[in-house]
């Protein structure tokens, strides 16, 4: 079992225009925690005195700044969570941010260059390398893509997405077992043997995600999306499986409507946005207050699907996406602050083996067969199913 906080890390998106110097400074010591410290400007033109509160100080495990490539990032946040998922454990990375942030870049990549691949193409290329280096075991992948819309749970890889309406296509819906462990009804599992077939599926769900134009940002996703690696291991002729999951999560951006002053469709998915945001605030305020008994995770589908991401069995990572520019700086220290409510949580990620029954009972069977024969030698007579008069007495 490996006990350990939400891993967090900070990325600052490029700004468009030249930033004015001193909205932000990174202080990355070598003996403590790196540190970012905005600074609000002091707007003087009124005259007045100013007395609110001028600078805030957050601690990420790390903090990368513009000029940081999709290739730093990788190394430093998705690759170790990669490693662990192929060693048996369930990982989790998720971005979170205003809308406009970069999560999106972050997560999925940009479109224009190679270089600008993002986190999913590039563990799907990671995985599928380690797995062709590891022959002694037999490997299985598969790929599930949820686009969650409205509070509605769609299936992004549903062939039928093209020629249909959303309406149309039937819903995802969420089931628990006794154990209370989460299933999903109508999402569909694709068997992925290669990496090219890995990242088809991947370009198909793209393609049939939920994109408007916004004040704030000209592509900007108005759903959360949540693409699932389902990795499974066995030693040949071992009856143990190793089962592990990687959720590569893609939220919606946050932001405030009184500002982007939205209306119609646009209006609704933002208020769907917040609200499913809100929820997953109050299950990670819930989960690091210490003497909660109930955590809020049945509010919204997000945070049951990722109730394990949340305090369960995972190695969870979290990006706060940032965008320092001086409108969107009260924004920047709302998802800060969020950031360090979520590096309170601890999970508790356990390797996942279990014996797979078909080759036990076969195994079973084989043993009794041999016991059958050995019995047979020693008593010189062969047994029969059936029992006599005399064993059914006793």
């Amino acid at each position: 079992m490996v006990k350990q906080t939400i891993q967090i890390f900070a990325r600052v998106k490029p700004t468009v225009r030249k930033q004015q110097q001193g909205i932000y400074s990174i202080d990355e010591d070598e003996k403590l925690t790196p540190s970012l410290e905005i600074t609000l400007p002091r707007d003087l033109a009124d005259g007045f005195v100013n007395n609110k509160r001028e600078n805030y100080k957050f601690k990420f495990q790390r903090i990368f700044d513009q000029n940081a490539n999709q290739e730093t990032i990788f190394e430093n946040i998705a690759k170790p969570v990669a490693e662990s998922v192929l060693a048996g454990y369930n990982g989790t990375i998720f971005a979170y941010g205003q809308t406009g942030s970069g999560k999106t870049f972050t997560i999925t990549g940009g479109a224009e260059r190679y270089s600008d691949r993002g986190i999913i193409p590039r563990t799907l290329s990671y995985i599928f390398e380690q797995l062709q280096k590891d022959s002694g075991k037999i490997y299985t992948t598969h790929i599930s893509y949820l686009e969650i819309y409205n509070e509605c749970g769609y299936d992004l890889l549903d062939p039928r997405h093209e020629a249909s309406s959303l309406e149309d296509l039937p819903k995802v819906t969420i089931l628990e077992d006794p154990d209370q462990n989460i299933h999903l009804k109508n999402l569909s599992l694709h068997q992925a043997t290669t990496e090219e077939e890995a990242l088809n599926l991947l370009f198909l769900g793209d393609t049939n995600r939920m994109i408007a134009e916004t004040p704030m940002n000209q592509a900007s996703t108005r759903s959360h999306c949540i693409f699932t690696i389902h990795l499974s291991s066995k030693e040949p002729g071992s009856a143990t499986v190793r089962h592990a999951k990687l959720h590569l999560v893609d939220l919606a951006g946050s932001e405030r409507v009184a500002k982007t002053g939205v209306g119609g469709q646009l209006l609704t998915e933002a208020k769907y946005i917040n609200l499913s945001l809100h929820y997953l605030e109050q299950v990670i305020i819930a989960l690091s207050e210490k003497h909660r008994s109930h955590i809020p995770y049945r509010n919204s589908m997000m945070t049951s699907v990722l109730r394990d991401s949340l305090g369960g069995n995972c190695m969870t990572t979290m990006i706060a996406t940032l965008s320092l520019e001086k409108r969107n700086i009260y924004e920047s220290i709302s998802t800060c602050r969020f950031a360090q409510r979520v590096a309170l949580i601890k999970n508790e990620a356990v390797l996942n083996e279990e014996v797979d029954p078909r080759l036990m009972i076969i195994h079973l069977q084989k043993e009794i067969q041999e016991l059958k024969d050995e019995l047979a030698i020693v008593t010189g007579e062969q047994r029969t199913e059936a029992l006599t008069e005399a064993e059914r007495l006793q």
